[in-house]
C-alpha cells in the first residue's frame, strides 16, 4: 500500500534526486529511504562478467504490486545516468565489492 502514495509529481522528484547522487553513501541512503518509505526493494551490483561500462553494473528493482513497469525501469535508468555522469561513483561501487582490489 505505500507504494500507492506514489504520484508522478513524486516519481519525478525521485527520479531527479537519483540523477543528482554524488556519493556511494548517498545512493545507499536513498536506497535506504526507498525501502523503509515505499517499500521498494534496489539491488546495485556489479555484474559476474567483466565490467567494463555502466552497463556491467547490475541495478533490479525487485517486483512489487503496485509498482508500475514503466517506474521500475525509470530507477535504474536514473541511476546509470548519474553514474555515466559521475565515473568515480561507479569506481565505488566496484570497490564496495572489491573489484578493484585497493586500487
Amino acid at each position: 500500500m505505500r507504494i500507492l502514495r506514489l504520484t508522478r509529481e513524486e516519481e519525478k522528484r525521485l527520479i531527479a534526486r537519483l540523477e543528482s547522487l554524488s556519493s556511494l553513501a548517498e545512493l545507499k541512503d536513498m536506497e535506504k529511504r526507498m525501502h523503509a518509505q515505499l517499500g521498494i526493494v534496489l539491488t546495485i551490483t556489479p555484474s559476474i562478467h567483466e565490467v567494463r561500462t555502466v552497463r556491467g553494473i547490475n541495478i533490479q528493482v525487485e517486483e512489487q504490486t503496485g509498482l508500475c513497469r514503466k517506474t521500475r525501469q525509470a530507477i535504474p535508468a536514473a541511476i546509470r545516468r548519474c553514474l555515466e555522469t559521475k565515473p568515480e561513483l561507479a569506481y565505488a561501487i566496484l570497490n564496495a565489492h572489491d573489484l578493484l582490489g585497493g586500487a
